[in-house]
């Protein structure tokens, strides 16, 4: 089994959840936090399953920065 960090966003509408350095795009959702991880959770799997192990090769340290930009 492999941790795999979960970024979490709360917007008005409810939770986003993506996961972050899998390779592919997944993204969970949910009107509680909970909710959000438990379907990030399962929509990981689901990706591992369809598209294979190779998937979770991910750097161990993906480093992860917030900014913010005028535009």
């Amino acid at each position: 089994m492999k941790q795999i960090k979960i970024i979490v966003e709360k917007h008005p509408e409810g939770y986003v959840a993506y996961p972050l350095g899998l390779k592919g795009v997944v993204v969970g959702e949910g009107d509680i936090y909970e909710e959000a991880l438990a379907d990030i959770k399962s929509a990981i799997k689901f990706h591992i399953e369809t598209f294979g192990e190779e998937t979770l090769e991910l750097e161990d340290n993906v480093e992860t920065f917030v900014a913010e930009v005028a535009v």
